[in-house]
This record gives C-alpha cells, structure tokens and sequence, in this order.
C-alpha cells in the first residue's frame, strides 16, 4: 500500500484513525520502541522496506546490518526517501530521519562509527517500517 500525496492524512487525528496506537506514538510523535522488541531487528529477508505510514520504498534489504544495537539498521537509503533534521532533545545532538514524503519519524542516523565501509548506520524502529519480501 503506498499512497500519493493527495491520499496522506491531513491532521494527526486523521494518522491516528489510520495508525495503531504504537505506529502514531513512533511515526507521528517521534517515540522510540524498546530496544531488541522490534519485528525486523533480526530479519535477513530479502525485499524492500517501506514507510509503515505511506508505503514509500526506504530501504532495501542489501543495505541492512547487524550492529548489534537493538533495532534495525541501514547503511544507505533509497536516494530522496529519508530527510534529515538535526535532534538536540535529551540533551543529546543527533539527526533525526523522517519519512520524506509523509513526515514520519522513523529513528536516527549515526555517522563516523565504522561499522560499513558507508560509515552510516540508520538506527530505524521496526514499527516505522514494512518488509515487501522480494519475489522468486
């Protein structure tokens, strides 16, 4: 299901009718999931993983890793899908990753850590994220 921009909700009531409690805390309210609960943390399936919101195409499966660090993680994106805003909440200085065509937040990106020749690790919560297994 990816829906054109015409399709997306209007408001956050109108997301929180479409989304369950979990994906509107995550996706509209910039929440986390608890570290090592998520449904891809450990996925190895080949296909293409999609805003849980809107359906745009995020990620593929190649570009998935273990760090060990209890959520998925991505060194790349499909180019334009993901947008970047700096996070200063916490007390912490981060970059936040959001769906670049509904707004959803989806995790945080890290740099500089060195765990793929890319240097990147998109740390995603799986409730941001639908797997589209590869077919054949």
């Amino acid at each position: 299901m990816s829906l054109d921009e015409s399709e997306l909700p209007r408001t956050e009531e109108e997301w929180r009718v479409r989304l369950s409690p979990e994906e509107f805390r995550v996706l509209r309210q910039a929440g986390t999931e608890r570290p090592w609960t998520g449904e891809y943390v450990d996925t190895k399936t080949p296909g293409v993983y999609h805003c849980r919101a809107c359906g745009l195409q995020l990620y593929r499966s190649d570009a998935k890793f273990d760090s060990h660090c209890g959520w998925p993680s991505f060194d790349d994106t499909i180019p334009g899908t993901v947008k970047e805003i700096e996070d200063n909440s916490h007390g912490m200085r981060r970059t936040e990753i959001r769906c670049a065509r509904c707004d959803s937040h989806l995790g945080h990106v890290f740099r500089g850590e060195g765990f793929t020749p890319k240097n990147a690790r998109h740390c995603v919560n799986s409730v941001s994220i639908r797997l589209e297994p590869a077919q054949g």
